[in-house]
């Protein structure tokens, strides 16, 4: 559906959306913080209460997954009003998390 513009022109509604750069940049760094944050909460937590192995990496993705929808609804569910896809919010950040949760899980199951 188009609309009309005061000159009489219709405006398409398929237009590519603009993105500021550095707001772009900014809601990056707060997901990426974010998840390093919940990376080394989860890999405490992991370690304190004793999982080893695959159930480790099972709260990894858990802690993850809460994380993702946390960023979601603190986004007010419109995603592209903030970052240019959903993969910025799903999958960025997902693996550089991992190596904060091992860290941390291994340091406190060793503790």
């Amino acid at each position: 559906m188009a609309s009309h513009d005061e000159s009489g022109k219709k405006s398409n509604e398929n237009e590519v959306p603009t993105f500021n750069a550095e707001n772009l940049q900014s809601n990056m760094k707060v997901v990426y913080y974010s998840r390093t944050f919940m990376s080394i909460i989860g890999g405490v937590i992991a370690g304190i209460c004793g999982f080893t192995g695959l159930m480790g990496f099972v709260v990894y993705v858990l802690v993850m997954a809460i994380t993702s929808v946390c960023l979601t609804a603190r986004a007010g569910f419109s995603i592209h009003s903030y970052f240019d896809s959903w993969n910025r919010v799903l999958l960025d950040g997902f693996l550089g998390g991992l190596l904060s949760f091992v860290l941390f899980w291994t340091t406190k199951i060793c503790l």
